[in-house]
């Protein structure tokens, strides 16, 4: 049975347990558990990250934790009891955890290394706590260590910052809102500015001294030198090294490491520098023989400084090398750091070039407890302390030193008798008062022990050395009083015994008689000679001498005898014990000489206050003995020093002495009448304030008077003891009259900053001091009436000195913090006084700081320790006297503009935060009672709107992102929590005051705005937090937004009929609101809109201003990175949501209006989606493919569904901009054209807008011209550049601005040229699929075709697109995809290569256009791409591949042509049509037969450089013929059983027998013209060309031409023989665009690249290897398989040597199997061998298609009787050497309606008529090439041209612009396929202004609306019309110009020339683009 648990309530899962049993709980080792009920070893409960789901779970897997139990039951909580540094520990660690692995993920790979060793450290810490057994300091410790670290992980990772009090975390509702914020300020203060260390230490570690010439020990002396005073500041660290230069005592690191304390910020500057001496102990001379002497002398050896100032950038310095200098003249010893430092080293010598000594150097910053916590390694192994000369800054009391520091300087001696100078050698020792010589007390310095005598370094042959060594002497106080030091002198002789010979002695004393130590200064002392064996031992021999020169009067005559020789020492005390001053010794004996006493009293201010300090005890006692004695006499003075003694404590350098005095005063003060004369006096002076002229000594004492009182008080209370409380009366009298004279004085008003008003300053400071003294004597409200009598007696004049003021406002926040105020008895007495001068320097803006700070403490202390009713009693004096001038303060300050210095902001921000902070405290402590008592206290109702308005106004400012740091979260949710809970108050007061007849829009306006920005504070978008984090909030506070949204709700539905004066405004912020993810908050708000769309429509019968502001305001919020997924269903959903509320559109559906709304919101559903869309994809970096194809989508919704100009030309230019940044320059040319489209050439003015100015359409019209002009120019679109330049050039000539219309002339001769020369790529084109529904919403489940980058091909165009799409799959097929792959929750990518189809072949077709132009028709302007896949159909006959092998055919239409807007635009159909192999074969023969003439051509008319690729060509078709490649076929299809079994193809088997014996007549010839051209080392191979020729021939079973010739006369160029064929009809244009299910292949006719054909064999190897070194573009046949198993892998590779109009190699084909990866490696293989697609040809490149045309002066075309004129004027196309089927022409013949690209106009050539085709009548003519009509055609260039032959007709084709005609007869079987009657009426002629073909066809246009927004415009048709800004006009007469580019706007026509109608225009936008 399941029992509730008592005690087992919470435990960690120790071990991971999956939940496998019935109701199990899945838990993971580490999870936390809240248990309910236990049962059998069993416990069911819920893991507390998920705290939904609940289950079971075994109890041993669980550790229980003790734990407190709120609101027991069934919403029970569980708190742990453990230590809340333990817990917050424990949740911080969590969530680091999941963070840290994304630190990994991200790469963050400094960061994750950083934050784990932090969490190792933190994980070790919480071991140590949870253990137990640390002392209490270590635990505080340890804490400390841990909140540190804490704290610095949740900065780096951005977490909020936590609020703490002593470790722990604080919880908000436990203390006021004040002191949270000065909590969560200190800590963000201490995180932003680490306080500036006042102290600072020098750590130096010496390594070695690395020297070449070393051999002798080293002692080294570092000291640190002050360059501007010229001495040392600290004491020396002196260490001793070895003979190899490394220290001698390497195990003992306090010998070699030492820490320079105590150094202060100022001296941490440029001329500090850290001096190294250098001393050797060895020989006299460094080159000394070893054996010359025994003897060891200190000798100078080098120098080495360094600046400190270096070690303040780097703050280490690991093993720094020092430059050490030696000294060359040793007298100059004493001052070479010196000349080191003013860079005089010229004088010295380096040690050596590698020598120097190395150091290790740190600065550490902090007082040396702290130092020795943060560097504990330091420490740890020893380190020697070396102090600063002298006390520290700050004297501590208790510090206990007695250290005498001797400078032995320089001496003067005389020769001696000698006749060189003598070596002199000092030697010190301190001598006791008994003769004693004391040992161990002279230091060298920190790193050496002291020693008992000192031994001077000794300077070679100088009488007058200078030394200036530091030593100090720490001798004991009791010891000092009759020593002496003295000094010997001896001469170091370098001779072999090196004996030193004592000559000389000096001695001083360090005490004078009258008990003062030796005085600071130099002292000149005397050398007193003696002899070697003089005894010194007994110091009373020589003590008697005169020892100081100084000393000596000049009468003796032991003077005159010893003035010669001196010695000179500079003495320095640093003593707490001893003084060297005489006048405090005489204060300290007042008692021996009781007549100096006033003269002592008068000396005392005199006295350096660290000889007072030193003596402070005694000194006081000494003053209030003086006043027991005689206070009548010296009462004033020694008030006076009494006063002077407390003004010295208050100096910095003193001030740790006030404990002293404290101390003094508890303790051993024993003055018990003193009181009395210390309150006459002071009263005395206090009395003089207001007529004293000189008020500093007053001042003096005011200053004093807290320790004055302290004294009165004390004194009384030893009084009282002692008599039992006598005089009670008298003194309460006493202390009365004293304060009552301070009210008169402060009462007192003076104008300015007078001495008055300074002495009330003064005194105001110090008086919160006396209030706890007066607390030890009377009752608390006595003392509070006291006080509150005296604060309120202060001036409260305006006009009074803002010094006085600041002051003011101190005494009274001194005040509040007093312990007087902390009581509540007195509190309520102070609160009024208090709250007076605040509201009086709040209502004038003066001493903010201040004014706040108090404010702060108040709400503190009546939050901390009040009774219930005393709060509320303070809180009314509160509300009534501040909450007004309160809001008004936090107004003015927030609207005054913020000054740009970081200081200023960060000053403003902390007033602010402040006043903020006290605010929310006040409001969070009111009750019922006080909103309903303030609400009742405003008299008017304009009195309670003003308020409303003010405190509106002022949440609004609280809820700002800026008003507090982006980190304390826990201060913006308390805030947020006050003002939801006030404004809940006050709505009341909203519904009833300002509802119907007083309805107030603004009130209400101001309400809801502040509602909206409330729930969209960043702060409460709980999705955005971590689960934990999430929890707690939501634990707290709930979530607010949903109370708000509620509350709005409420608020709404009770405006009534006042709505409409909300609709539209509050449209854009509700639907803000909505777009929030929090499902309740959707569902309260999106009823609203019904609402509105309700009351609009009985307003106006729609709702279009509800549409219009719904749709501005998404794209804006969607933009900002608003709103999700569901939100679009939430906006959609059929289904009833949560809550009470249906969804939006259940509600609509409902009323009358339904149809709009509905339809509404299916727009703003698709708008929703393309935004989300557009969102998404502009997060990611760098431009892309998705973001370009987003913004087009977008931006055609705008355009065609809901006709948003503005909105529309706003993307245009993101996607222009977009363009840009990808270097997509021509698809941002025809971007900027969508808006250049919607401006005329008018002088309108129009508004600013995005970057353009104020200006006229015609300016801004012109502007974009130019842009687009540039962006063509940089797209190398020159011939789209050149259209623009002429329609520019027209504006220019109409204006007569020929300026400008020069350079627009001279700008469109730059294009020509630029095509002529410039190379030009042809870009790839591949098809993408994408589908799945894990796409974006405007590429799912759909297909487009896509223009690659420069060079890029299939294999890079793949890697770009998975690139982009990381979690797409590959699909490997080319097959589409079925219904499962569409529904698929993931993303798949179908890519292949497609070969694009241009609709114009008029440029290409024609003869001697230079392919730099036609390489622009063949890639601009394309609608139409096709890919092929072959397969076999039926059963494979090994022995014959090409009896089954079919072709299947994939045409795709594009929704608009490329290049365009976009890169890619997508398939809007898609039509298959299936090949037969009979077919396929008739289509292979007739490109390779194209192929043939166009490389004979080029021979022929020398525009090949060499003849390699004619004769590739010809080996390859010849060779392969020979090997059984045609015969393939014959044995295929001209067998009788194919000819019985397919009786419907027998026109097609004649047709490729035709073809065959044409290609027999082109090799022929192509055989010829070889011949004639072929080199002489390639005859070998020509004579086999024509033996194998003559084969071929033997096996088609041709013998001779000779009849074909007179059958079918066929034009070769440049007078070659005429050869004829049958005639045949002509194939189908490639653009033919019947939609047929299954078509002949020869409506697709032949314009495949070059391929080694059905007839190639192993020859073609041979072609594939020569065609890698060709050099013409022409010549360059790759060959292209068709689509095999693979869409993935490109198939193909351009040749390297690919260059001029055509780099672009063979299309690649989506279904090559990876054993066939390139068509070369067919080239090798019997037709048989080769797998099918290597016989299905690519198409030939539009360059290579060049007609076999003869140019004759006599070549007229000829006509055919039966057909019509159109059907004659048309242009060949690339199949013309091909006739097609009787069947196909009827078809076409029925239906046609083709239309094609303009071409540019050709001047008219008179020299041969021929070059024009007239349009002919349908009357039978002559066959004679000289009998036709003669009539001259010149095409316009904006008219439609045929592409293909329009009627398949019989006629062979000519080019009516090139005047070359090739013909052939018709046979009447090919004829009998025409319906049409001959004498049918045919189409209009060329000249009247309809296309070839017959009318439109209306169903098939109006069934497909074009976008509008399309650059060229599209019909079922598919013409290539330009935009009105591409096309040009046609005048009656064109002008000869040269031939212009493509120009084919079908709109543009003028001058009363009619066009054939394209299709309906896009309709017109309305005109306020005129204002864009």
């Amino acid at each position: 049975m399941w029992i509730p648990t008592e005690h087992e309530k919470y435990g960690v899962v120790i071990a991971s347990f999956r939940g496998t049993v019935p109701y199990g709980l899945s838990l993971e080792i580490g999870d936390t558990v809240q248990i309910l009920e236990k049962c059998d070893g069993w416990y069911r409960g819920f893991a507390l990250k998920n705290p939904n789901i609940k289950g079971i779970f075994p109890s041993s897997y669980v550790h229980l934790k003790h734990a407190g139990v709120k609101n027991k039951g069934q919403f029970e909580m569980v708190i742990p009891t453990e230590d809340s540094v333990i817990t917050e520990m424990t949740s911080t660690l969590r969530d680091w955890g999941t963070m840290w692995k994304q630190l990994y993920v991200r790469n963050e790979g400094d960061l994750f290394h950083r934050l784990w060793h932090i969490m190792n450290e933190v994980l070790d810490l919480r071991r140590q706590v949870l253990v137990g057994h640390l002392t209490h300091d270590r635990m505080k410790d340890v804490k400390r260590h841990i909140t540190a670290r804490l704290d610095w992980g949740n900065e780096q990772l951005g977490l909020d910052l936590v609020p703490r009090k002593e470790y722990a975390m604080v919880d908000p509702e436990d203390i006021s809102i004040t002191e949270l914020y000065r909590l969560m300020e200190h800590r963000h203060r201490k995180k932003d500015a680490p306080a500036q260390a006042s102290s600072h230490h020098l750590f130096v570690e010496l390594k070695s001294l690395m020297c070449s010439n070393l051999g002798e020990e080293l002692e080294v002396v570092f000291s640190l030198f002050d360059s501007r005073e010229n001495r040392p500041i600290s004491e020396r660290f002196f260490l001793r090294l070895n003979r190899n230069g490394l220290p001698k005592a390497p195990d003992k690191p306090e010998r070699h490491c030492s820490l320079f304390v105590d150094l202060s910020s100022g001296e941490l500057r440029r001329d500090i520098y850290i001096t190294v001496h250098i001393i050797r102990i060895g020989r006299m001379g460094a080159g000394e023989k070893k054996n010359a002497c025994s003897v060891q002398y200190r000798r100078p050896f080098g120098c080495a400084v360094l600046s400190i100032a270096d070690l303040l950038t780097g703050e280490t310095k690991d093993d720094l090398i020092l430059k050490v200098y030696m000294c060359n003249t040793e007298s100059e010893w004493h001052q070479i750091h010196e000349n080191i430092i003013k860079k005089l080293n010229a004088r010295y010598n380096l040690t050596g070039s590698n020598a120097g000594l190395a150091v290790s150097l740190q600065l550490l910053h902090g007082d040396l407890e702290q130092i020795r916590r943060e560097y504990p390694s330091v420490f740890s192994h020893g380190v020697s302390i070396t102090r600063k000369l002298g006390f520290s800054n700050i004297i501590m009391p208790g510090e206990m030193r007695n250290d005498l520091y001797i400078t032995v300087e320089r001496g003067e001696f005389e020769k001696g008798g000698k006749s060189v100078a003598r070596n002199v050698e000092v030697t010190m020792f301190i001598v006791d008062s008994g003769g004693q010589t004391l040992k161990d007390f002279i230091s060298f310095g920190s790193g050496e022990p002291p020693a008992g005598e000192y031994h001077s370094f000794v300077l070679y042959h100088n009488n007058s050395p200078r030394w200036a060594e530091l030593l100090k002497l720490p001798i004991p106080v009791d010891t000092f009083r009759g020593a002496h030091i003295r000094f010997e002198f001896r001469h170091c002789s370098t001779k072999e015994k090196g004996e030193k010979k004592l000559f000389g002695f000096s001695f001083i004393p360090l005490m004078q008689e009258d008990g003062r130590t030796l005085p600071d200064g130099t002292h000149e002392l005397i050398v007193h000679k003696c002899e070697e064996n003089t005894n010194l031992q007994d110091p009373t021999r020589y003590l008697k001498l005169p020892f100081s020169k100084g000393l000596l009067l000049g009468t003796s005559s032991l003077a005159t005898k010893t003035t010669k020789e001196s010695f000179w020492i500079t003495s320095f005390l640093c003593s707490t014990k001893l003084t060297q001053n005489g006048d405090m010794l005489d204060l300290l004996k007042w008692r021996t000489h009781p007549d100096k006493i006033p003269g002592c009293l008068s000396k005392l201010k005199e006295i350096d206050g660290s000889e007072i300090v030193k003596f402070l005890q005694d000194t006081l006692d000494t003053l209030f003995g003086i006043l027991d004695e005689n206070s009548q006499k010296y009462g004033s003075k020694v008030f006076d020093s009494l006063v002077h003694i407390i003004n010295l404590l208050q100096d910095s350098k003193f001030h740790h002495f006030k404990p002293v005095m404290d101390t003094y005063i508890e303790s051993h003060f024993a003055g018990a009448l003193a009181y009395r004369d210390l309150i006459k006096v002071l009263k005395w002076y206090v009395d003089r304030i207001t007529e004293a002229e000189r008020q500093e000594h007053i001042q003096e004492v005011l200053k004093a008077q807290e320790y004055i009182f302290k004294y009165i008080v004390q004194s009384r209370r030893l009084f009282s003891l002692a008599t039992g409380g006598q005089h009670e009366e008298e003194f309460r009298c006493c202390i009365r009259e004293l304060l009552l004279s301070v009210r008169f004085f402060l009462s007192q008003e003076s104008k300015g900053a007078g001495p008055l008003s300074q002495s009330q300053a003064v005194f105001l400071s110090s008086f919160p001091a006396v209030y706890s003294e007066l607390l030890k004597l009377f009752d608390v409200r006595e003392v509070a009436n006291l006080v509150q009598d005296t604060l309120g007696s202060l001036p409260t004049l305006l006009h009074v000195d803002e010094t006085l003021q600041a002051v003011k406002l101190q005494c009274i926040g001194q005040t509040v913090e007093s312990q007087l105020y902390t009581n509540p008895d007195s509190r309520c007495i102070l609160l009024p006084v208090v709250l007076h001068h605040l509201h009086m320097h709040l209502r004038q803006q003066k001493d903010l700081v201040a004014c706040a700070h108090i404010l702060s403490n108040v709400f503190c202390l009546s939050k901390k320790n009040s009774s219930e009713k005393s709060v509320l009693e303070e809180i009314d004096v509160i509300v009534a006297s501040l909450l007004d001038i309160l809001l008004r303060t936090i107004l003015e300050i927030t609207s005054r503009p913020q000054a740009s210095g970081a200081a200023t902001r960060l000053h403003f921000q902390d007033v602010t935060g402040e006043f903020v902070a006290c605010l929310l405290s006040l409001l969070r402590q009111m009750t019922d009672r006080h909103y309903q008592q303030l609400l009742d206290s405003f008299s008017t109702k304009e009195e309670l709107r003003d308020f409303l308005l003010q405190i509106f106004t002022v949440f609004r400012i609280l809820i700002r992102p800026e008003m507090f740091p982006k980190d304390w979260t826990v201060m913006r949710l308390v805030a947020n929590n006050v003002i939801i809970t006030t404004v809940l108050y006050l709505s009341d007061a909203l519904r009833k005051n300002f509802l119907n007849e007083n309805f107030d829009y603004k009130i209400w306006d101001s309400y809801f705005f502040l509602a909206v920005i409330f729930i969209n504070q960043l702060c409460l978008q709980l999705e955005m937090f971590t689960p934990s984090k999430k929890k707690k909030v939501l634990e707290k506070y709930g979530d607010m937004r949903v109370t708000m949204g509620c509350e709005i709700f409420s608020m709404w539905q009770n405006l009534g009929e006042h709505k409409l004066h909300f609709i539209p405004a509050l449209i854009g912020p509700f639907l803000e609101v909505t777009l929030i993810p929090q499902p309740d908050l959707r569902n309260v708000m999106i009823p609203i809109f019904h609402d509105m769309m309700d009351w609009e429509q009985r307003r106006s019968g729609n709702f279009k201003q509800v549409e219009a502001k719904l749709i501005d305001k998404l794209d804006s919020l969607m933009s900002e990175g608003k709103g999700d997924e569901t939100y679009r269903e939430l906006f959609n959903s059929i289904i009833p949501l949560f809550g009470p509320y249906p969804s939006l559109l259940k509600k609509i559906e409902r009323e009358t209006w339904r149809e709009s709304g509905v339809s509404l919101i299916a727009t703003v559903t698709r708008l929703m989606e393309r935004l989300l869309d557009y969102r998404d994809c502009m997060r990611v970096g760098e431009v892309d493919g998705k973001k370009i194809g987003c913004t087009v989508s977008l931006l055609n919704f705008y355009k065609t569904e809901l006709n948003k100009e503005e909105m529309y030309i706003r993307y245009i230019h993101k996607l222009y901009d977009l363009h840009l940044k990808a270097q997509n320059f021509t698809e941002a040319a025809y971007t900027l054209l969508l808006y250049d489209e919607l401006l005329e050439w008018s002088d309108r003015p129009l508004r600013e807008f995005l970057s353009y100015p104020t200006q006229t359409e015609w300016q801004r019209k012109e502007h974009l011209h130019l842009a687009i002009i540039q962006n063509f120019d940089r797209g190398k679109c020159w011939e789209n550049g050149i259209v623009l330049c002429r329609k520019i050039a027209e504006q220019y000539e109409s204006y007569y601005d020929y300026r400008n219309l020069s350079k627009m002339r001279m700008m469109e001769a730059s294009l020509y040229d630029k095509i002529m020369d410039q190379q030009r790529l042809e870009p790839e084109f591949f098809r993408v699929g994408f589908y799945g529904k894990k796409f974006p919403f405007f590429l799912r489940n759909k297909e487009f075709v896509c223009r690659g980058h420069d060079y890029e091909r299939l294999e890079a165009f793949q890697q770009r697109m998975l690139t982009e799409f990381p979690h797409a799959i590959a699909m490997q097929h080319a097959n589409q995809p079925d219904e499962t792959i569409f529904q698929a929750e993931a993303q798949y990518l179908q890519i292949y290569a497609v070969t694009p189809i241009p609709e114009s072949q008029e440029v290409l077709q024609r003869d001697g256009v230079p392919d730099n132009i036609k390489s622009f028709y063949k890639v601009n302007h394309i609608w139409k791409f096709r890919y092929d896949r072959p397969f076999h159909k039926g059963p494979k006959d090994k022995e014959n591949e090409f009896k089954s092998l079919w072709v299947e055919r994939t045409s795709l239409f594009l929704v608009q042509s490329l290049p365009g807007i976009s890169r890619w635009f997508e398939v809007d159909k898609r039509e298959v049509v299936e090949m037969t192999p009979l077919e396929n074969a008739i289509e292979v023969l007739e490109n390779k037969n194209q192929q043939l003439k166009t490389l004979i051509s080029q021979c022929q008319t020398r525009q090949m450089q060499n003849i390699n690729p004619l004769t590739m060509c010809l080996n390859g078709v010849i060779d392969a013929a020979v090997n059984g490649g045609v015969s393939r076929y014959q044995e295929a299809f001209f067998v009788k059983e194919y000819i019985l079994s397919h009786p419907e193809d027998g026109e097609k088997i004649a047709r490729l027998r035709e073809l065959m014996l044409e290609q027999a007549q082109i090799l022929d010839f192509g055989l010829a013209v070889h011949e004639k051209f072929v080199p002489q080392d390639m005859r070998p191979l020509h004579k086999k060309l024509v033996d194998q020729f003559f084969m071929m021939k033997s096996s088609l079973g041709i013998q001779e031409f000779s009849a074909c010739l007179q059958a079918s006369p066929v034009h070769f160029p440049n007078g070659s023989p005429r050869v004829c064929r049958n005639s045949a009809p002509a194939s189908m244009s490639p653009d033919g665009s019947r939609v047929v299910p299954r078509r002949s292949p020869l409506s697709y006719p032949a314009i495949n690249r070059y391929s080694s054909s059905s007839l190639s064999s192993q020859a073609s190897a041979e072609v594939s290897n020569i065609t890698g070194q060709s050099e013409s573009s022409d010549e360059v046949f790759n060959m292209q398989p068709s689509p095999s198993t693979s869409s993935l892998s490109s198939t193909h590779s351009a040749s390297p040597n690919v260059t001029s109009s055509a780099p672009s190699s063979a299309r690649a084909s989506p279904l090559l199997s990876d054993k066939h990866k390139h068509s070369r490696e067919n080239a090798c293989l019997s037709p048989r061998e080769r797998p099918c697609s290597a016989i299905y040809p690519t198409p030939v490149e539009p360059s290579q298609r060049l007609l076999f045309n003869h140019i004759g002066d006599g070549a007229m075309p000829r006509s055919d009787p039966n057909l019509s004129a159109p059907e004659k004027a048309v242009n060949p196309t690339p199949s013309s050497w091909s006739l097609d089927s009787g069947k196909e022409a009827r078809s076409m013949a029925e239906s046609g309606r083709l239309l094609s690209p303009p071409v540019p106009p050709r001047p008219a050539l008179t020299a041969s008529p021929a070059r024009h085709m007239a349009p002919v009548s349908p009357s039978p003519a002559g066959r004679s090439p000289l009998k036709g009509p003669g009539q001259s055609f010149t095409p316009s260039p904006v008219e439609y041209h045929s592409s293909g032959l329009l009627s398949n007709s019989p006629v062979l084709s000519g080019s009516c612009s090139s005047g070359i005609s090739s013909l052939s007869r018709c046979s009447a079987s090919e004829i009998s396929g025409f319906e049409n009657p001959v004498n049918e009426p045919s189409a209009p002629a060329p000249g009247s202004g309809s296309g070839y073909g017959a009318p439109e066809e209306p169903a098939r246009r109006d069934s497909k609306t074009p976008p509008p927004y399309s650059v060229y415009e599209r019909t079922v048709r598919r013409p290539v019309p330009l935009p009105h800004s591409l096309s040009i006009p046609v005048t009656p007469e064109p002008p000869a110009l040269p031939p212009k580019p493509l120009a084919a706007r079908p709109g543009a026509l003028e001058n009363g020339t009619r066009r054939t109608e394209p299709g309906p225009r896009p309709r017109p936008l309305p005109r306020k683009v005129s204002q864009l």
